[in-house]
C-alpha cells in the first residue's frame, strides 16, 4: 500500500489538497503499478509560526 505524507504551510484551500491528493494518488499507482484505491495520501497542515526557513518562521517572512 503506498503512502505519501505530505507536510504544507497551512493556507491551501480544502480543494487544493483535494486536487493534490488526486494527483499524487494517480502518480503513485502510475509510477508503482499499484491499484489507485491502495493509495494513501496524508497531508499535515503546519502553522506558519511552526515552519522554519533559513532560521526564521515562515511567519515571519511573510510566507
Amino acid at each position: 500500500m503506498p503512502f505519501a505524507q505530505i507536510y504544507l504551510i497551512e493556507g491551501r484551500t480544502d480543494e487544493q489538497k483535494k486536487l493534490l491528493i488526486e494527483k499524487v494518488s494517480a502518480a503513485m499507482a502510475e509510477a508503482l503499478g499499484a491499484p489507485l484505491e491502495n493509495t494513501r495520501v496524508w497531508i499535515q497542515d503546519v502553522p506558519k509560526g511552526q515552519w522554519g526557513i533559513g532560521g526564521k518562521t515562515a511567519k515571519d517572512l511573510g510566507r
